[in-house]
């Protein structure tokens, strides 16, 4: 099993006292499959994926990426984790303002030395940037930016894909077309997927779904 989690938990402090946002949460993920995690703003679905993402540590549980518990990791290997393993898709694009397209979409591989200027030059044609390669992000329309994330981290090789909403910033068109290309080209690569969304119609595209409600597991499906 490429991803296990076991009996998850994650508190944060309030003012009040400390809120438990993630209740004992399990689930497995195998290479090559795609889930969604679906539910209410607050139930809990971002702090599970960065929790997955090593972007934060839990109160208890465990996280298990091919063999290795990523809570036991300091913050230097969990960044060398995502490096490697693990590639994160973000709802707010995340690139890098002074950066041109071509460099923002190498910037991972890079990182973790595994950059393949053919395969970011493949990649960047099938993701239709091929004419924007030199232009600068704030020059790019929302869905084009989300496809210069989209290619950023599949050309590292990830073999476990994260997006947050990954969508949600752009109009029902734009957002169908985006996911096209992000479904085809992690089907091909043989990664596994686990996607936020609060559109069941996007949901409904993925293998399986997880349905949040006040950070426990409420419903799990095909």
């Amino acid at each position: 099993m490429l991803l296990t989690v076991d009996h998850l938990t994650k508190t944060y402090p309030g003012a009040e006292g400390p809120v438990t946002v993630l209740r004992d949460i399990s689930l497995a993920l195998a290479q090559g499959e795609t889930l969604a995690l679906t539910g209410e703003s607050g139930s809990g679905k971002s702090t599970l994926l960065h929790l997955i993402g090593g972007l934060d540590t839990p109160d208890g549980g465990a996280i298990v990426i091919e063999g290795q518990d990523i809570a036991r990791l300091d913050d230097r290997d969990r960044a060398a984790l995502r490096r490697s393993v693990v590639g994160v898709v973000f709802q707010q694009f995340n690139l890098i303002p002074s950066l041109r397209v071509i460099d923002n979409i190498a910037f991972q591989a890079r990182l973790g030395g595994g950059y393949d200027a053919n395969g970011a030059a493949a990649l960047a044609d099938r993701m239709g940037l091929t004419p924007h390669l030199a232009k600068y992000p704030e020059q790019l329309s929302g869905g084009q930016q989300q496809r210069v994330a989209i290619a950023r981290t599949l050309v590292a090789r990830p073999r476990l894909v994260l997006a947050d909403e990954p969508t949600g910033n752009l109009d029902e068109a734009t957002a169908d077309e985006v996911m096209d290309l992000m479904l085809e080209l992690v089907a091909e690569s043989g990664a596994a997927l686990m996607m936020v969304t609060h559109s069941g119609r996007l949901a409904a595209r993925l293998g399986r779904r997880l349905h949040l409600r006040a950070g426990a597991v409420v419903e799990a499906g095909a």
